[in-house]
């Protein structure tokens, strides 16, 4: 049965007072590798649908929702009843809201879901193979995979909504191993990996395998730091994903205003920081409507198809928005901004200098390459602690000298905020400790003037 058929058919089965469906239909290609040698590769697909049953009472609107993966023409009704079973022994929903109604032009509901295959891979394997052979000539050997997926999209509700969204999401990972023990990863982020330059990634790496050729011993403390940007890209995500509207209003988070609210309008960074997000940004495009398979704190099955813009979470250094649902935007009385699947930095003077460009105008201090293994310590001040990992150089009158000992750090994103000495021009990136979850990012390098690398790490 076609996404769009189990759709109608759903909603045609509900015998609650409102009903919305989601059909998710993905397929995924990846190729993996190890030791200079291409270990496997393949397709799959898998489809999902959801069903959420609204029913209405004297209080307000109880909520069901049940998701089942590769559920079949014979599937629909019993999915649809389960939901309505749970929406039966449900309280009224807190983030009940009408449903949006009406259909945008060009959805295309009733095209075939799109999908991926492995010549997607088709510029990339050859290119692959040539790094391979230049690393085992050079002694050095290439891990990784590459992975792409495509998931379409279908939201159908009883107010008449027909909404389709085509999403592709790529990555690559490449990490090289040397002789001497030496680690260094990197990774891209790609819609269809026509951008994904992998001699130039291959060649970075080598590069900074160079440098650990001499080892430096460091013990903790605070260093002046220029931070790439995959490292900001995991703080900034963090941050973002902590920003939620409802939580901050009930002063349990590090946007909470003393004494009640939120600290929208509080000056945040030292310097014209805008951290943003935009369905249409070019390289990062997302849904341009909420797609919510569950509520939650931030999200909320009463908004689904509610439609998206672009929307700034800092501006010029200055918090001005958190996420939020119709009903936390009633609560906290600020403008609704419903979380976007993207997240982009910027606010570097003259559009920022290159990475290269800030360590040759470090005196002294550390280049980090990716953060690892971060976890929040302490909601109130969003610190998190984590490890680096993969290479943390030292530089010293404006070149790289050696590969020091990795570390703990103690950071909160927002905090560090207001201690950047430099912006950076911004790029894609891919975060390296969340690329499962969030890949659409553009970051800049950040200059840290004391960042905190608390303990010495034994991990190599």
């Amino acid at each position: 049965m076609r996404p769009q058929e189990a759709v109608e058919r759903a909603l045609e089965l509900s015998r609650t007072d409102d009903c919305v469906v989601i059909a998710d239909e993905s397929s995924t290609a990846n190729l993996r590798w190890a030791g200079n040698t291409l270990t496997t590769n393949g397709v799959t697909r898998s489809n999902r649908l959801t069903v959420i049953a609204l029913r209405g009472t004297a209080e307000g609107v109880a909520a069901g929702v049940v998701s089942r993966a590769a559920v079949g023409a014979g599937d629909v009704e019993e999915l649809v009843r389960a939901a309505e079973a749970v929406a039966a022994g449900n309280e009224p929903a807190e983030d009940a809201a009408p449903l949006v109604s009406g259909t945008a032009p060009g959805t295309r509901w009733d095209d075939d879901p799109a999908e991926t295959g492995i010549g997607v891979f088709t510029g990339v394997a050859p290119a692959l193979g040539e790094a391979f052979a230049a690393a085992e000539a050079a002694g050095r050997r290439l891990y990784g995979f590459a992975n792409h997926m495509v998931t379409s999209t279908f939201l159908g509700t009883s107010a008449g909504l027909r909404l389709r969204h085509d999403q592709p999401t790529g990555l690559l990972e490449l990490n090289a191993k040397d002789e001497r023990g030496g680690s260094a990863w990197a990774g891209v982020g790609t819609r269809d990996f026509t951008d994904v330059d992998v001699p130039g990634v291959a060649a970075d790496l080598a590069r900074r395998l160079d440098w650990g050729a001499r080892r430096v011993d460091l013990p903790a403390g605070r260093y002046e730091t220029i931070l790439p940007p995959s490292a900001v890209a995991d703080l900034m995500i963090y941050l973002y994903w902590s920003a939620g509207a409802q939580d901050a209003h009930d002063g349990s988070t590090v946007f909470s205003a003393p004494g009640g609210g939120t600290r929208v309008g509080e000056k945040l960074a030292s310097l014209p920081v805008r951290l943003s997000s935009d369905p249409a940004a070019p390289g990062l495009e997302c849904a341009p409507f909420v797609i919510a398979h569950a509520s939650s704190r931030e999200a909320s099955v009463f908004d689904n198809g509610l439609a998206l813009s672009a929307t700034d979470w800092i501006a010029d250094g200055t918090l001005t928005a958190l996420t939020q649902t119709r009903r936390s935007a009633e609560r906290t009385g600020l403008p609704l901004t419903p979380g976007i699947d993207n997240l982009v930095m910027s606010g570097g003077r003259d559009g920022g200098a290159s990475l290269e460009d800030m360590v040759a105008r470090t005196e002294r201090g550390l280049l980090l390459t990716c953060l690892w293994y971060i976890r929040e310590v302490d909601p109130q001040r969003l610190l998190l602690t984590g490890l680096t990992r993969d290479g943390v150089y030292l530089v010293e009158n404006g070149e790289v000298v050696g590969a020091v000992n990795n570390f703990r750090f103690n950071e909160s994103p927002v905090d560090l905020l207001s201690r950047l000495t430099e912006v950076g021009a911004t790029a894609p990136t891919l975060p390296r400790e969340w690329s499962d979850y969030f890949t659409r990012a553009a970051m800049p390098p950040v200059r840290v003037g004391d960042f905190h690398m608390s303990t010495v790490s034994q991990a190599t």
